[in-house]
C-alpha cells in the first residue's frame, strides 16, 4: 500500500461513518415524525434514538424542518440533474417527461438506501397533514417550478419574462406531479414502480397540449 493509499483510506472511512450517522438520524427523525407527530417530536428524542448528541444532529441538519424534507430534497435534486442532461433535440415536454421518468427509474434504490419506501410514503402523508410543513412544501414547490421554468427557457433560448410558455408548461407539469403524489400517498401500493406508472399515465394527458416543438413555432405565445 502506498503512502497516498494509507492517507486516503481513513478519509473514506470517516465519510462513510458520517453518512451512516446522518442516515440513522434521518431515519429516526422520520420514524418519530410519522408515529407521534412532527410538532410533538423533539430533537432530544431523535438524538436519543441514535444515541448521539444534539451537537451531532445540528452538524447534519439545521433543524427538524430540514430533516423532514431531506428525502424530498434528494428527489428534487435528482430530477433537476436529469433535466439538465436531456438532449437539446427533445421538445420541452419530452425533456420534462423523460427527466422525471428516468429519475424514478433510479430513485427507488437511492431512497431505500436510507429509508423504506413505506416510511417515505408516510412522511409524504405527514407533510401533507401538518399545516406548518404543508406551507413549507408549497413554498418549496413554487421555488422548484421557478427553477425548472428557468432551465426550460435556457434550453429553448427564450426569455421567461417575455414568453409565458415555460412558466405555463411547468405549472401544468407541477400540477400533475402534485396530483400523482397525492394519489400515490393515498393508495395501497407503496412501490416506486406504481408511482412511476401513475406519473406516466397522467403526464400522457398533457402531451397534446405541451408536446409541440417551440423552436419551429417562431413567435408563438411570445409577448
Amino acid at each position: 500500500m502506498t503512502d497516498g493509499q494509507r492517507a486516503a483510506r481513513p478519509t473514506g472511512l470517516r465519510e462513510r461513518k458520517k453518512r451512516r450517522t446522518r442516515d440513522a438520524l434521518l431515519h429516526a427523525a422520520l420514524d418519530l415524525f410519522t408515529t407521534q407527530g412532527y410538532e410533538q417530536t423533539t430533537v432530544d428524542e431523535i438524538v436519543g434514538a441514535v444515541e448521539v448528541s444534539q451537537r451531532t444532529f445540528f452538524r447534519y441538519f439545521a433543524g427538524k424542518e430540514e430533516a423532514a424534507f431531506a428525502i424530498q430534497e434528494m428527489v428534487e435534486s435528482h430530477f433537476l440533474s436529469e433535466l439538465r442532461r436531456r438532449p437539446a433535440s427533445e421538445t420541452p415536454f419530452e425533456a420534462l417527461r423523460h427527466a422525471v421518468l428516468c429519475a424514478w427509474n433510479t430513485l427507488g434504490e437511492a431512497i431505500e438506501a436510507i429509508v423504506t419506501v413505506d416510511l417515505h410514503m408516510r412522511t409524504y402523508r405527514m407533510i401533507e397533514s401538518t399545516p406548518s410543513l404543508l406551507a413549507v412544501h408549497l413554498r418549496r414547490s413554487i421555488d422548484l417550478e421557478n427553477e425548472i421554468a428557468r432551465l426550460i427557457a435556457e434550453r429553448e433560448g427564450i426569455d421567461p419574462e417575455k414568453d409565458p410558455r415555460p412558466r405555463v408548461a411547468v405549472a401544468a407539469f407541477g400540477g400533475v406531479m402534485r396530483v400523482t403524489g397525492q394519489l400515490w400517498g393515498q393508495g395501497r401500493d407503496t412501490g416506486m414502480e406504481s408511482l412511476r406508472v401513475l406519473t406516466e399515465t397522467y403526464l400522457d394527458q398533457l402531451g397534446p397540449a405541451l408536446a409541440g416543438n417551440w423552436r419551429t413555432e417562431a413567435g408563438a405565445g411570445a409577448g
